[in-house]
């Protein structure tokens, strides 16, 4: 069964930068990020095809954040910078099996296997 490791995460002032990462335990297909915000549902921010390298954004992360990959390592990354307070919340990364397709790939519900979640502080 595929299974993620989350790191990264912490308090940031406003503008600052964080990264975050997420360890697959065998081969994806999509890895996406997943922002919830406290009291709202959970939202894509950022997914990458891991095979083809295409990268999707949600228009309020769009050239803030940055998703990227190291095959070797079988990690995802999301580079998150001028952050904002609105950016505060459990971010969580997602993934599709090797093999499987989506089409909503900022789509919670497209995801079946989820990281534990890391909390992420933004503030003035």
């Amino acid at each position: 069964q595929l299974e993620l490791v989350q790191s990264g995460g912490g308090s940031v002032q406003t503008g600052g930068s964080l990264r975050l990462a997420c360890v697959a335990s065998e081969e994806t297909n999509y890895v996406g990020w997943f922002h919830q915000a406290p009291g709202k549902d959970r939202e894509g921010v950022a997914a990458l095809n891991t095979r083809a390298g295409t990268t999707y954004y949600d228009k309020s992360v769009e050239g803030r954040f940055t998703i990227s990959q190291d095959k070797a390592k079988n990690t995802v990354y999301l580079q998150m910078t001028s952050l904002k307070a609105q950016d505060t919340g459990i971010y969580y990364c997602a993934a599709v099996p090797g093999g499987l397709v989506i089409l909503r790939r900022l789509d919670p519900t497209q995801y079946r296997f989820w990281g534990q979640g890391t909390q992420v502080t933004v503030s003035s």
